[in-house]
């Protein structure tokens, strides 16, 4: 079932290392919360999703912690993510892959177009 491990849970596992903002759980925890919603309402997610990446592109939150916990989290969350219509779905999908690059190996992550520039710019492309 979508949402059965706890936000806390889950965040306590892929967002506490060192060097996290501390402005970076909310939003992660209303993307979480938009996820896991039933039914899901895309329009939620696109925008707790808008709201994660706008925060990695800034200069507070563009950090190699910060990208790589909202990679984790996404990707080893241990929860399911719901099927989301694109370009929605695949910024989400790609957000849990290759954004833990971005500030350590940033042109693996300019590759798979997964830097939180890259991804805010699709996400707003509705294309």
């Amino acid at each position: 079932m979508p949402g059965s491990i706890p936000f806390e849970e889950i965040w306590s596992r892929h967002g506490t290392r060192a060097g996290i903002s501390a402005r970076l759980e909310p939003l992660v925890r209303d993307l979480y919360d938009a996820l896991v919603a039933d039914p899901v309402n895309v329009h939620h997610v696109e925008g707790a999703v808008e709201r994660v990446l706008e925060f990695l592109t800034s200069p507070e939150g563009r950090t190699d912690a910060n990208c790589t916990a909202v990679d984790y989290f996404l990707c080893l969350g241990e929860f399911d993510c719901p099927e989301l219509p694109n370009p929605v779905g695949d910024v989400v999908a790609d957000m849990g892959g290759a954004l833990h690059d971005t500030v350590s190996s940033p042109n693996i992550a300019a590759n798979f177009e997964s830097t939180p520039e890259q991804l805010l710019a699709r996400l707003r492309s509705r294309a």
